[in-house]
């Protein structure tokens, strides 16, 4: 009996060793299905949107799902898209708003961020507080005041009251701040002993450093703006002001004709184009920014 003892032992050693592996070969396999359902379920409703815009209009509303369209209509859905409304208005219009958006919201963002961060004056945790309770507001509770105030500056149906209200908002203060933490104050000390002004270290030392995180706000601004529809469909009635978001409803409008869904569809399509080309390429600073965002308080 003593000379199969080692055997046995052996024999128990190895099995041992094998069944973390396979607990955790199991787990990764496990983690990979419900990586595949989540990514399925996130990823349809786009998958049908795309195909739909290739569908007669009777198609798309019809009971039985085509996973691929029977009667393939090509391009012929974006053609009537241009013909009936004015599309390259529309696309000027969003992307003029979400550039300027960007524009301005990045840079004084960064500003105020840096001045939260690295500033302690007198009421600072206060303001930065009232930056947070603003965060905390819906913008539809907001949405009447802001209309009544832009209608007394007769910006309604203008690019001023398109644009300038959303120039300006709470979580780009709150994201730059916490970027502008990561800054070593001895930096800034240095710069001040060889005799810069404050916006000049800012503009030629802090915003460098920060164009990590400017690059997170701008693609966060970005698909904002280009996603907005309630302000625009409040404040616009100009057709040739409207951005894409708002004109996709002039094809599912039933009181002024039939709806065009398969048109929609395609329209649908082509506004989501820049958005999902930008957050493919970008990805890294959007997960960045949403990460930095919640950390160093």
């Amino acid at each position: 009996m003593s000379n199969y003892t080692p055997a046995l032992s052996n024999t128990r050693a190895v099995s041992t060793s094998t069944q973390p592996r396979w607990n955790k070969h199991v787990a990764g396999i496990m983690w990979f299905i419900i990586a595949v359902v989540i990514t399925i379920t996130f990823a349809f409703p786009l998958y049908f949107m795309v195909i739909s815009s290739f569908k007669p209009d009777q198609s798309v509303l019809s009971n039985t799902i085509e996973l691929i369209p029977k009667e393939f209509q090509g391009l012929t859905n974006f053609r009537r898209a241009f013909e009936v409304v004015p599309m390259a208005r529309f696309f000027f219009n969003s992307a003029l708003m979400a550039i300027i958006d960007v524009v301005v919201t990045v840079f004084f963002s960064a500003l105020a961020g840096y001045g939260f961060a690295k500033f302690n004056f007198r009421g600072s945790r206060f303001l930065f507080g009232f930056v947070l309770i603003v965060m905390t507001i819906p913008f539809q509770i907001l949405l009447v005041p802001l209309f009544i105030q832009v209608r007394k500056f007769g910006w309604d149906d203008t690019y001023a009251g398109l644009i300038i209200p959303g120039v300006m908002n709470a979580f780009g203060v709150f994201m730059m701040r916490q970027f502008a933490y990561s800054i070593p104050d001895e930096l800034l000390d240095a710069a001040r002993i060889d005799g810069a002004g404050e916006f000049h270290i800012f503009w030629r030392i802090v915003f460098p450093l920060l164009a990590s995180g400017s690059a997170s706000l701008a693609i966060i601004i970005f698909l904002w703006s280009w996603n907005n529809f309630l302000w625009p469909l409040i404040v616009i009635k100009d057709q040739s002001l409207a951005p894409i978001q708002v004109g996709i409803t002039a094809f599912t409008q039933t009181h002024s004709s039939e709806p065009q869904w398969a048109v929609a569809m395609a329209v649908s399509t082509l506004a989501t184009l820049p958005v999902a080309v930008l957050f493919v390429f970008f990805q890294r600073y959007f997960i960045e920014g949403m990460l930095m965002s919640g950390i160093k308080g």
